[in-house]
């Protein structure tokens, strides 16, 4: 990757692991509105970072979930998330 994804990425890492002390995901937008007003290029990386960063979170997290289950004997509680589900930027 280029100097702005790098940055963009480490930032949107950062910003995902400070999540937990906010009540939801506004922060991520905060940052976005920061990051656009010097640099609509490094905006568009810092989201796209972030995006994908939470989605392979959600399918991790849908997979382990899975395993789990299985290793119980379970069925699966819930059939995996949609894309209605997801959280748009």
């Amino acid at each position: 990757m280029g100097i702005t994804e790098d940055l963009a990425d480490a930032l949107a890492k950062d910003t995902i692991a400070v999540l937990g002390h906010f009540d939801d995901e506004e922060i991520i937008q905060d940052v976005a509105r920061v990051i656009g007003a010097g640099s609509v290029t490094t905006q568009e990386a810092y989201l796209t970072a972030a995006r994908v960063r939470l989605s392979e979170k959600r399918g991790r997290d849908y997979l382990i979930r899975r395993v789990e289950e299985a290793k119980l004997g379970k069925a699966a509680s819930a059939p995996p998330p949609s894309p209605e589900d997801d959280i748009e930027y």
